[in-house]
């Protein structure tokens, strides 16, 4: 059986074609650490090393916890770890450094003593067996009990962004991690779900009943028969291809991989793909300006029929015949199934019911249709173009 995690499941959800490449393709590109991820590392191993002082009995101090910290950043960073925001908003490495600094700062004075709880683990990594049989991976930054039975599920965030309540409520991951928690300790009266959130000093805390954790497990093995049943793993566009580690191997970034590495203007100009987009672009322009002249003069051509009671206006070569007739305006809502009805009831639905191309061919690709019915159509490759506008790096 597959060890699934938080991370693998959400990897398919936002791109299948990503999963493919990381989990079954099993390709590992080599990217460069994040400065996010850096100062997330570094804070993590900071955090652990108080909390093994403390077992050990060891004197405390906060200026001696943030000299490990800066120790530890001295010690690991280097020059080419990326820091996207570099360029957009100006910041450097020691800014990052100065705010989990912070972090360490606000984190110690707000726990102090540090005997909330008594400390069952740090890093904790381990797995439990899900009801399909299949397994999920269990890694918990600090777990903890009081002396009333209860246990609590922690991590560390150093995220910009507060998570808030109903995302809390909501997380998959600690979540499954709490049912790992009462299968391990019989004693568990509760498990407190705990999210420090370092840049804004607070914590965010949920509890999940037996009823929610059983209907998650079961959500969490569908979804894991959803993939392990799949055959396509179609890209799913959205906001975090900019993130993505895969982005120069995607089919839908790969030509502008290949052109950012072009530093000449005419040499870029010169890339077969760039100058069929340029020219499809302008003739799709030139149409649209060709439709908006054919309404226009569609219009003037009607109204001149009118105004001299004729139907046929004649040009130097051509003519143009302008006929007018009816047509009728369908119901909608309560009106239109009343029609249906009528129509049913009246023998002649047949007669003007249309098959809905554009639905069966949804539910076919879908494969939500019944499979006799798939087996009376045969699927062909089809092609869609589209334009857009390219983002820039001054839009970004």
């Amino acid at each position: 059986m597959t060890c699934y995690s938080h991370s693998r499941l959400g990897t398919y959800e936002n791109c299948p074609y990503q999963y493919k490449l990381r989990y079954i393709d099993k390709i590992r590109p080599e990217i460069p650490d994040t400065i996010e991820a850096f100062l997330g590392s570094i804070v993590h191993e900071a955090l652990d090393g108080l909390y093994k002082d403390i077992k050990f009995k060891k004197e405390i101090s906060k200026a001696n916890l943030i000299k490990d910290y800066n120790e530890l950043w001295e010690r690991r960073y280097s020059n080419d770890i990326l820091i996207v925001k570099a360029e957009k908003e100006g910041v450097n490495s020691e800014n990052y450094r100065k705010m989990g600094e912070q972090f360490i700062s606000d984190y110690y004075d707000r726990m102090e003593p540090f005997d909330q709880l008594t400390i069952l683990g740090l890093e904790t990594t381990d797995r439990m067996t899900l009801p399909d049989g299949n397994k999920w991976h269990v890694r918990i930054d600090k777990l903890g009990c009081d002396s009333e039975g209860n246990y609590f599920v922690c991590d560390y965030k150093t995220n910009s962004r507060m998570k808030d309540q109903e995302e809390a409520d909501n997380d998959r991951q600690l979540a499954l991690y709490s049912i790992w928690v009462k299968n391990k300790f019989k004693d568990a009266k509760s498990v407190k779900l705990v999210w420090h959130m370092l840049a804004f000093n607070k914590d965010a805390v949920s509890e999940r009943s037996d009823e929610e954790l059983e209907k998650l497990q079961k959500e969490v093995c569908d979804k894991i028969k959803e993939i392990e049943s799949a055959t396509e793993f179609p890209r799913n566009k959205n906001a975090l291809c900019d993130y993505c580690d895969y982005k120069a191997m995607c089919p839908s970034f790969k030509h502008e991989a290949e052109l950012e590495k072009i530093k000449e203007v005419e040499k870029f100009k010169e890339d077969e793909g760039v100058k069929l987009v340029d020219e499809f672009s302008e003739i799709k322009m030139k149409l649209g300006e060709l439709k908006k002249q054919d309404a226009d003069f569609k219009e003037k051509l009607i109204a001149y029929a009118k105004q001299f009671d004729i139907d046929v206006v004649y040009g130097s070569n051509k003519k143009c015949s302008v006929k007018e007739s009816d047509k009728i305006i369908m119901p909608e809502g309560e009106d239109k199934e009343k029609l249906v009805k009528l129509l049913k009831d009246k023998g002649l639905w047949d007669d003007f019911n249309m098959l809905s191309y554009a639905k069966v061919n949804s539910e076919v690709i879908k494969g939500e249709v019944d499979k006799d019915v798939k087996k009376m159509v045969e699927l062909e490759k089809s092609f869609r173009l589209s334009l857009s506008k390219r983002k820039d790096k001054e839009d970004e």
